[in-house]
């Protein structure tokens, strides 16, 4: 019955995204977010566009396995990814500030097509990512709820979600993040209130919690998320488009509330995973078994509601980005609706298809990704923020830096990584390879860059 009854929901929620898609598309709406009227997106639709885009499944899934494990520090240590709102907002006011309209419109004139050739690589690879781990997300949800649907659960919502994200681009994305977020809310504050309000819950116990594996890692983990922080936004191409959306003031207004919001969202998820470890519930399933024995039938539901509609509202969002990478800087593609849609689609059947790759350790896709952006750590607060001109052979030096960092940590377990790096877990092993990848980053960028002479007024 449980399965049954959050299958019609979440096909409600479906038909309800396929509803409020806009019925005419637009060049201009399509890649860059205009209404029918051609007005830019108004500061709560960005705000909660950018809110329900980064509150994604993945990332609630990460808090609440990471509150099970190590408890505060761990959902603290992910929530702490949330300050890229700042940082982000901090970075495009920058840029904007400079005349860019996108990161790789400030590259491009810092390192020409070299320098913007690195960093699609990085977010084309991030792109493909948010697209898998967001299926995955799908198809563990229903693997437990009705065995042996996860592969069926993760086709259906790929083509569901595909045929809304097609037909509208980041019109259609704005406008089902705005009726996303708010069914998201709705459940689950209705969720959190009957998990405070449970026998047994103990707020004072919560916040202090070490999780059941102590707390150490999780605040190892914090110290790798403070490290990424500031480069992490920049790689994040969802982020950075809703950047360039909207006047400057509405843009900065938007960026601090999904700041508060989006952070508060994931800490309250974490509770899940926290309440879990301190009952003394057995870790089943990415805890989705966990939960499934520890709540009543319609609290298990709306859990799973709110994780399954954050996974679609990223999805959109992670393809109406694919298609302006494709289409206007990679230019693989017409500037036409027909090359945007050709570029989601093939997007979508690559994630679809790493989904059967069988690497289910949600939180690796973050460590990975964020290791992979660090490199525009010293690049952009030395370019950006400090006036430098970097030499092309120091922003490659740090790219390179950066790249050998994430593929030592994703390939940790293969006998030539495990030479390189120290013993240890894993989390400090990522630990020791950001303070590498920094150090590295920021001394080639020094040795490498100079101070911009000022050309005299008149």
């Amino acid at each position: 019955m449980t399965a049954y009854a959050l299958i019609a929901v979440f096909g409600l929620v479906l038909l309800a995204s396929l509803w409020a898609a806009p019925r005419r598309a637009s060049v201009e709406g399509f890649f860059g977010g205009a209404g029918t009227d051609g007005r830019a997106p108004g500061l709560w639709v960005l705000v909660l566009s950018q809110v329900t885009t980064w509150i994604f499944a993945r990332s609630l899934m990460n808090s609440a396995i990471l509150g099970y494990f190590y408890g505060i520090a761990g959902t603290l240590a992910y929530a702490a990814y949330y300050g890229s709102f700042l940082t982000g907002g901090f970075i495009v006011a920058r840029l904007r500030a400079k005349g860019a309209g996108s990161v790789q419109d400030w590259l491009r004139g810092q390192f020409g097509p070299v320098g913007t050739g690195a960093y699609n690589l990085v977010i084309a690879l991030r792109l493909l990512s948010e697209v898998f781990a967001n299926l995955l997300v799908v198809g563990l949800i229903f693997a437990a709820i009705l065995p042996g649907s996860g592969t069926a659960a993760i086709l259906t919502v790929a083509v569901l979600g595909l045929a809304y994200s097609a037909w509208g681009g980041l019109s259609a994305a704005l406008r089902t993040d705005v009726l996303q977020m708010c069914v998201f809310l709705v459940v689950f504050v209705i969720a959190f209130g009957a998990l405070v309000t449970m026998p047994g819950f103990d707020l004072g116990a919560v916040v202090t919690a070490p999780g059941t594996s102590g707390g150490y890692l999780g605040w190892v983990l914090l110290l790798v998320a403070a490290l990424q922080v500031f480069s992490y936004p920049a790689h994040d191409p969802v982020m950075m488009d809703r950047g360039f959306l909207a006047d400057p003031a509405t843009t900065r207004a938007s960026f601090l509330h999904a700041f508060w919001i989006s952070a508060l969202c994931i800490i309250a998820f974490g509770f899940f995973g926290i309440q879990a470890s301190l009952v003394g519930a057995e870790y089943q399933g990415e805890l989705i078994g966990t939960w499934a024995v520890m709540f009543p039938p319609w609290v298990f539901i709306l859990l799973m509601v709110s994780l399954l509609v954050s996974a679609l509202s990223t999805l959109d969002s992670a393809l109406a980005s694919s298609a302006r990478l494709a289409v206007e800087e990679l230019h693989l593609a017409p500037r036409t609706l027909g090359g945007g849609r050709v570029a989601m689609v093939v997007v979508m059947v690559l994630g679809t298809a790493l989904t059967l790759w069988g690497n289910q350790t949600l939180f690796d896709a973050v460590a990975v990704s964020g290791t992979a952006s660090m490199f525009l750590a010293p690049v952009l607060i030395a370019g950006l923020v400090m006036g430098r001109q970097v030499a092309l052979w120091a922003y490659l030096v740090a790219f390179g830096a950066a790249m050998v960092g994430a593929v030592l940590y994703f390939a940790r377990g293969a006998a030539w990584a495990a030479a390189l790096l120290p013993e240890g877990h894993k989390y400090e092993q990522l630990l020791v390879i950001c303070v590498a990848v920094l150090v590295v980053g920021f001394v080639a960028v020094a040795v490498g860059s100079r101070r911009v002479a000022k050309v005299p007024a008149g």
